[in-house]
């Protein structure tokens, strides 16, 4: 099992950047596919992003393709998503996600095993 904190949200003005950081604990995180999504008020969760455990396959949702970038430090057990250009539809709660299974849809919530409580990223026009 692996336990998840995510940091880094706040208040950002539309065009301004924020990093998102999930630290991880628990069982080897090298192990863990990991992935990035958000919740709108009165949405689903959705997806932004994913990144394999050997951090050689990433992939992005269309609406954040060449603003977002995720990456991971196995060495120091977390996994970041750098967000630049934001935009007022950005603000949502993000969480990021875990799991072990690399055949599974990187897109869907119910791929994840383990999340975290979320961060709030608000984007002020």
């Amino acid at each position: 099992q692996v336990q998840l904190v995510e940091s880094g949200g706040g208040l950002v003005q539309a065009g301004g950047s924020l990093r998102l950081s999930c630290a991880a604990s628990g069982r080897t995180f090298s192990w863990y596919n990991m992935g990035w999504f958000r919740q709108a008020p009165g949405k689903e969760r959705e997806f932004v992003a994913y990144i394999r455990w050997s951090g050689d396959n990433i992939s992005y949702a269309d609406s954040v393709k060449g603003r977002f970038t995720i990456s991971r430090e196995n060495a120091k057990n977390t996994v970041s998503l750098q967000m630049n250009s934001q935009k007022s539809e950005d603000t949502a709660v993000y969480y990021c996600a875990a799991n072990t299974n690399s055949g599974r849809s990187v897109v869907t919530t119910t791929s994840y095993d383990y999340w975290g409580q979320g961060t709030q990223v608000t984007v002020s026009s």
